[in-house]
């Protein structure tokens, strides 16, 4: 598999979602897709439940924005994660699959080696959201790639969108999704 290859398993699971997320599935599933290739990346080793876990991680990680129409998106995006893990009969990767939801807008390190998948995927969210500024090690052009196999089509904007509709609202406040 090359870093530039889709999982199969993210694009069947966020297809359902299409309707809910509307215009934005676009940029949604390139965002998806890149960072589960970032994950990977970071994680060269990965099993093929390691693989998975990821893809449904990345599925879900920031769908609650869609599926309940809010900033504070991670406790349902983490409920429909459990849901669907449930309904797959895969309770036991419930934990982990939750924590990298959860934990993927943590401004420090995630340390609990139990979970490596979890430090794994925080960076890979970090690197595309900070548009391959941040690396953590991942060559420039596996950066360059993946952006441009999965471009951004308008993902940045959106979450710029939304994280300056909270600061209108609460100046002094971070956004109920950043954890320290």
């Amino acid at each position: 598999m090359t870093a530039s290859e889709p999982l199969a398993l993210l694009d069947d699971l966020l297809a359902a979602w299409k309707p809910q997320i509307g215009s934005a599935f676009p940029g949604y599933r390139n965002h998806c897709q890149r960072m589960a290739a970032f994950t990977l990346a970071l994680m060269p080793a990965a099993t093929a439940d390691d693989r998975r876990k990821i893809a449904i991680a990345a599925c879900f990680h920031d769908l609650g924005i869609w599926s309940d129409g809010t900033i504070d998106y991670l406790p349902p995006s983490s409920r429909r994660a459990r849901d669907y893990l449930k309904s797959q009969g895969l309770e036991a990767w419930t934990t982990e699959v939750e924590l990298m939801i959860d934990e993927h807008h943590k401004l420090r390190a995630f340390k609990d080696a139990t979970y490596p998948l979890v430090e794994a995927f925080r960076k890979a969210d970090l690197v595309d959201v900070s548009l391959g500024l941040v690396k953590f090690g991942i060559p420039g052009d596996t950066v360059r790639t993946l952006k441009t196999a999965y471009p951004n089509e308008g993902f940045h904007k959106t979450l710029m969108g939304l994280a300056g509709g909270w600061f209108k609202q609460h100046p002094l406040s971070a956004p109920p999704f950043i954890k320290w």
